[in-house]
């Protein structure tokens, strides 16, 4: 068996992740504490109380949301014996990138905080709320190509490109408000469907170029060691363990094309992956795994009993 571990995005939180981890495990409150006096805030408050809008605010859903799943991985390490070192790869969707690379020990914890809430607030700051827009094209007809003419028709009124290519009958666009407008109409004329998605900024997409430059000044001053694992990047679908090209790529991933599809089909491919382990809140990664890769086995580990079963799985 060839094992990667996987890491949520944005939109997997909710109000109670991690509280159950904290109850039962010594390391994961550790882990809890350290983002707390990293980010100098009651983060672990927030996570286990609400109010849901305050979790939901990029600056707090993008720390929060790597908190839980590096309490899941520092307990597993800790209390059952699962090294990271076990994992042929490690990946993450979007902000899960940054806790891959944490949990894989590129990044420090207190660091990964840090960024990940500048990073949250930079993408606020980039554009003026209302001005961009993000949808969700999904349907049996819905793949890149059909999301790509949508997002070509879109661009005659402004920004909009794909933004996250996430399986076969799930791809995101992203841009201006009226761009993507246009592109919600075109993607239904082709026939998929398009939710709007109810996003304070349009991520991954050039209109982020502002946020982009934050993030290239802080990550030039962050401390990046080769990681444990390779992480598979976001914007190239391919493993690393460079640190000078990771902090390049996560540059690039503010603007650039989330492309999990391709990641999960090289890692499921050329990479030899069998089972896929989505440390963190959710199940969102688990369910995209089976429609990419349905050979392989997809866990989710968010809750006590879950981290027991899959150590005595290994």
């Amino acid at each position: 068996m060839s094992l990667a571990f996987i890491f949520p995005g944005q939109g997997s939180q909710a109000v109670g992740m991690g509280a159950d981890l904290a109850e039962a495990f010594a390391p994961a409150r550790e882990v809890f504490q350290e983002v707390d006096d990293a980010l100098g805030e009651h983060l672990l408050r927030l996570m286990r109380e609400g109010p849901e809008d305050q979790l939901t605010l990029t600056e707090n859903a993008q720390p929060a949301l790597m908190a839980v799943s590096l309490a899941v991985t520092r307990t597993l390490e800790r209390e059952f014996g699962v090294s990271i070192d076990k994992a042929a790869f490690v990946a993450g969707h979007s902000l899960g990138e940054y806790s891959a690379l944490a949990a894989a020990g590129a990044l420090s914890l207190s660091d990964t905080a840090r960024l990940l809430k500048l990073r949250g607030q930079a993408m606020q700051r980039a554009v003026p709320v209302g001005a961009g827009a993000m949808a969700s094209l999904i349907g049996p007809k819905t793949d890149v190509a059909l999301a790509e003419a949508a997002a070509e028709a879109g661009a005659e009124l402004g920004v909009c490109v794909v933004a996250n290519d996430n399986n076969q009958g799930n791809v995101v666009i992203s841009g201006a408000k009226a761009a993507v407008d246009r592109a919600i109409e075109k993607a239904k004329e082709l026939g998929a469907r398009a939710i709007p998605l109810n996003v304070s900024a349009p991520f991954h997409c050039p209109l982020m170029q502002p946020a982009a430059d934050e993030m290239a000044e802080a990550l030039a001053a962050a401390a990046i060691s080769a990681p444990r694992a390779p992480v598979v990047a976001n914007v190239t679908a391919r493993p690393t363990h460079d640190p000078e090209e990771i902090r390049r790529l996560l540059v690039e991933q503010v603007t650039g094309r989330v492309r999990w599809r391709e990641s999960v089909l090289w890692m499921a491919g050329e990479g030899g992956v069998t089972r896929f382990a989505e440390a963190g809140s959710g199940k969102v990664l688990s369910g995209m795994i089976k429609r990419i890769a349905p050979d392989a086995e997809a866990t989710p580990l968010n809750a006590p009993a879950d981290l027991e079963a899959f150590a005595k799985s290994l």
